[in-house]
């Protein structure tokens, strides 16, 4: 019956008491079924209180431990043109090893000889600047020869103003005398006239008298021209001494200004030697330039920019290589809100893309296919997507990572925090609150010392 009437049967009839109604309405129906629910929902509250590790997610790539190690650009440094390629994609090269050679294209360096014309410069100008020095040493010469004549002539002018000087005193004694030789004639000859008119001496006495007299009076001015011509010569010394200090002043003046003319020049061609040295070193340096070198050992990835004859600037990526020594690591992203929890030497768990995984992320332990690595350093700057940049490395104590990982290969990470009970993550995660605020055990263990 199908029992879609209001009108029930049962009330009427009791089919209990026949032998098929108590088989169907006596039966205990979902008794299995009843029992696994009972046991899920106690399993579920026991699961409720299991440990649970808080972590933090992120996604990032493989990378290399070390910067010197991840794959690099070569690019040159000065303009040019590629001539000849000595690589090709996928070779592997030794440091030092020549990639590819250029050639110029700046007008400038197109002369093959430019070094060598540039070195005989270097030698013509050192030249230059050696017979430089050579005219200001002969010219220091002729100053110090200079200095020492005029010494000399002073010390003569000044013996001669000497000579000057006691001549004139001695010209002056003897002027004195003449003066008294001329008051003592002049006396004997008024003594003698007056004697001559008292009739006791001859007219003759007289006339001796007064030509003795008039010699005397010659005698007087002629020793007064010596005594003028020697104050004459005294002042003719004094005039020599200052001829001699002008005279050789402007010797000596214009001998030094030659001297200093010539070490101008000494050193403004000094200044072009060094110039020019500057430019060989350079010319030398931009030569070997023209030979694309590698950087260190490692495989040629990409020629970035091939071909024969093509021209390119300086600075300008021409191939990519990739070292072959390297060591592994993990940069991966996490969000600003998580970035305070993370700190150096933690542990993570790194799934690698392509690798088989059964990842449990708040049970480390029994995950398969994870591997070991630990935070060797935390941007202290957002990156441009948003997020904060964390370097991982491989952990020593954990499974070696996989020999096979490229870099640039994507990895995901778990960064692991405390443990909770998963009634405690559930309610968090339900609240969208963030993880317990997670220290490492040394700052714990510091923090109460």
């Amino acid at each position: 019956m199908l029992n879609i009437s209001k009108n029930n049967i049962k009330d009427t009839v009791d089919l209990s008491v026949y032998k098929s109604g108590a088989q169907i309405f006596n039966k205990n129906y979902y008794k299995v079924f009843n029992k696994f629910l009972i046991a899920i929902a106690v399993i579920g509250v026991i699961i409720l209180f299991l440990p649970w590790t808080q972590n933090i997610t992120g996604n990032g790539q493989v990378t290399t431990l070390k910067l010197h190690q991840r794959p690099q650009t070569i690019q040159s440094q000065i303009p040019g043109r590629i001539e000849e390629w000595y690589v090709q994609e996928g070779d592997f090269v030794k440091k030092g090893d020549t990639i590819l050679r250029i050639s110029e294209i700046k007008s400038e360096y197109f002369d093959d000889k430019l070094v060598e014309r540039t070195n005989e410069q270097i030698v013509a100008k050192s030249s230059s600047a050696t017979a430089y020095q050579g005219k200001v040493q002969a010219l220091n010469r002729q100053v110090a020869a200079l200095i020492n004549e005029q010494k000399l002539k002073f010390e003569q002018a000044e013996n001669k103003l000497i000579q000057s000087q006691l001549k004139a005193k001695s010209d002056s004694i003897d002027l004195e005398a003449a003066k008294t030789n001329l008051t003592i004639a002049r006396r004997q000859f008024e003594r003698t006239e007056t004697l001559k008119n008292e009739g006791l001496k001859a007219v003759k006495d007289v006339e001796e008298k007064r030509l003795k007299l008039q010699e005397t009076e010659a005698k007087l001015i002629s020793q007064e021209n010596k005594y003028l011509a020697s104050k004459n010569e005294i002042l003719n010394a004094r005039i020599q001494l200052s001829t001699i200090g002008a005279t050789y002043a402007d010797k000596i003046s214009k001998a030094q200004s030659d001297m200093f003319t010539a070490q101008s020049s000494g050193f403004d061609a000094q200044a072009q030697v060094t110039k020019l040295e500057n430019d060989y070193t350079n010319y030398k340096i931009r030569n070997s330039l023209l030979y694309i070198t590698a950087p260190q050992s490692g495989y040629i990835n990409k020629a970035i920019t091939g071909g024969i004859g093509i021209t390119f600037k300086e600075g300008e990526e021409l191939v990519g290589i990739m070292p072959s020594q390297y060591e592994l690591a993990i940069e991966t992203f996490v969000r600003p809100i998580d970035l305070p929890l993370l700190h150096k030497g933690e542990k993570v768990r790194v799934q690698f893309d392509g690798w088989p995984a059964i990842v449990f992320s708040g049970w480390p332990n029994v995950s398969y296919g994870t591997y070991g690595a630990k935070i060797v350093a935390i941007e202290n700057f957002i990156s441009l997507n948003g997020k904060y940049r964390v370097l991982l490395a491989p952990d020593e104590t954990d499974h070696k990572w996989p020999e096979a990982i490229r870099i640039g290969s994507g990895a995901k990470t778990i960064a692991l925090l405390e443990d909770v009970p998963i009634w405690f993550e559930m309610w968090r995660q339900i609240n969208s609150f963030p993880p317990n605020y997670y220290q490492p055990a040394e700052n714990k263990s510091a923090e109460k010392k």
